[in-house]
């Protein structure tokens, strides 16, 4: 787990009581009510409001595209494409910035893995925009919180800017900071802001039930996501990269191409060289990179992807979560790509590899209309705010196994591992541990929720929050590896000291091999019963959600 600010981040460094409580003391949020009125009144609608009374028609000057951690691409972006199409318009520059904030790292936990992810495929940028297109990137630093908008407004100020563009981030920090910022340009006469959405291929919250209201199910958003992209093709329609500027920019601007990407914080350093390396070599940065691993997926998994999804020893997936979370790839081109690869038949026919892939990605696309039309769940709460009331135990020692993998259950214990050793885990691990952290050990959601935020490359706000939403779903850990991990090959590689454990056993070998055979393993007991765990579990939440009143 990340350390305090100050100290180096070892993953594999075991959890000290200091980092129990201090996660604990991060898991502040606002109360049940107080999260009813924020969903009422959402951040969401009230910056799609201002944006009506910011999108000015003013001389075109210099024209600013902001990039965020979630577009950092020139293909197929939105709001880089829209910039460079006003820049024509006018005698000024197409310019661009990044602004980095070390506290927002701090605050998110981001992980030392997708830190210096997104800093490298920066770089990348950086030069491809400079060197090929006369576009500066810029990179401030904002030392605070809550001084962005006003950084922002200032640096477009001095560099005679007339339009702001950027894509939409749906999470309510950055919704309330392009509120703030919109706010400021309202106040200014020749300076226009537009937001524009480019994460999705259909606008989050605006697919409705019959009723007239958002989806709130999967399989409804589903179908009617199907419908709506068979219906109009034109939604995967993507941006051509952004019109160059005139060598004389490069002069013109010369303190912005001269800004250098920043070094990562110290409380975000890699434990050692070596790790540092070998995560940037299973996880390539920039926009190439995303594009041949999805071709490479296409070319030798997607096949096989819907019968072996679910067995992570064979490692089917695509690998493209880091890209999608940081926007170094475009989901509309990956998907554009897939039709093709399909013969152009919709997303519900054809290849079942593809059929059952994409649907994958429509959950996506599903996680963030949940969190704009529920913006409480960016902020430490449920979907499902009765479980808010659920009294956790406070188990130190459980928290503690399962963040090193030591919790005597080896499909748990093998994908705390590769999480601590790859920065990664297969989505079936995902589902496993955290319910076995809920249920079985019955801890705060939360903390699992905030040790998936510091440890995970791919990390995203929408899809980490629905994927630890607390529900009275157990997984069963055993009939899951025996289901998923026949063999036990997973289990036997991340977990070495079960890898010449013959048969069956290896799903359980503290109940199917004899007392002494299993001690010489020097591998832990089970710190809880599942059976018991499982009842206590749905014993309290049944209790504590028939009294919760949010």
């Amino acid at each position: 787990m990340a350390q305090t600010a100050g100290k180096k981040h070892a993953r594999s460094d075991s959890q000290t009581h200091e980092d129990y409580l201090r996660v604990q003391s991060e898991l502040k949020h606002p109360s049940t009510k107080r999260a009813k009125q924020i969903d009422a009144d959402t951040p969401y609608d009230q910056l799609e409001a201002i944006l009506e009374q910011t999108r000015k028609e003013v001389k075109t000057r210099n024209v600013l595209h902001w990039f965020r951690s979630k577009d950092i691409r020139q293909e197929d972006n939105k709001g880089l494409h829209a910039a460079s199409q006003k820049a024509r318009e006018g005698g000024g520059s197409l310019i661009s910035m990044y602004l980095f904030s070390p506290k927002d790292m701090e605050w998110h936990g981001t992980s030392p893995a997708r830190s210096d992810y997104i800093l490298e495929s920066l770089r990348i940028l950086k030069s491809q925009l400079e060197e090929k297109k006369n576009i500066p990137l810029a990179i401030l630093t904002a030392e605070g919180r809550g001084n962005k908008a006003a950084k922002v407004m200032q640096f477009a100020k001095e560099n005679d800017v007339s339009h702001i563009y950027a894509n939409m981030e749906y999470e309510v920090d950055e919704l309330r900071r392009d509120v703030d910022l919109a706010k400021k340009v309202q106040e200014e006469k020749d300076i226009s802001f537009d937001v524009l959405h480019d994460q999705t291929v259909i606008v989050p919250g605006s697919l409705h039930t019959g009723a007239g209201g958002p989806h709130k199910v999967f399989t409804r958003y589903y179908n009617d996501w199907l419908g709506v992209t068979k219906k109009d093709p034109s939604l995967l329609d993507t941006c051509p990269l952004p019109e160059g500027n005139e060598k004389s920019a490069k002069q013109a601007h010369q303190k912005l191409f001269d800004t250098t990407i920043p070094e990562l914080p110290e409380s975000k350093q890699f434990g050692s060289d070596e790790e540092r390396d070998r995560i940037r070599k299973l996880w390539p940065a920039g926009n190439k990179a995303g594009m041949q691993r999805h071709a490479d997926f296409l070319k030798q998994k997607i096949a096989d992807y819907a019968t072996h999804r679910s067995e992570a020893a064979r490692d089917p997936s695509s690998r493209l979560s880091p890209y999608f979370s940081s926007g170094i790839v475009s989901v509309r081109e990956i998907l554009r790509n897939t039709k093709k690869f399909n013969k152009d038949k919709n997303f519900d026919v054809g290849d079942v590899g593809v059929v059952s892939w994409v649907r994958e990605i429509v959950f996506r696309e599903f996680y963030r209309q949940v969190t704009v039309i529920t913006p409480h769940t960016s902020m430490n709460l449920p979907q499902n705010l009765k479980f808010d009331f659920v009294q956790w135990e406070d188990d130190e020692e459980g928290w503690k196994q399962w963040c090193e993998g030591r919790t005597g259950v080896p499909f748990i214990d093998a994908g705390m591992r590769q999480l601590n050793a790859e920065a990664y885990m297969h989505n079936r691990l995902r589902m496993n541990t955290a319910s076995y952290l809920r249920a079985n050990l019955l801890l705060d959601y939360r903390l699992g929720e905030r040790y998936f935020a510091e440890h995970l490359i791919d990390w995203d706000l929408s899809n980490n929050t629905q994927g630890w939403e607390p529900s009275y779903t157990v997984f069963n850990p055993v009939t899951q590896a025996e289901k998923h991990d026949k063999n036990g090959d997973f289990i036997r590689k991340w977990v070495p000291e079960l890898a010449g454990v013959e048969g069956k056993a290896v799903f359980m070998p503290s109940e199917r091999l004899g007392k002494e055979e299993f001690e010489r393993l020097g591998y832990p007991y089970p710190h809880v019963d599942f059976k018991e765990s499982t009842q206590r579990a749905k014993a309290r939440y049944k209790r504590d959600l028939a009294d919760a009143d949010p």
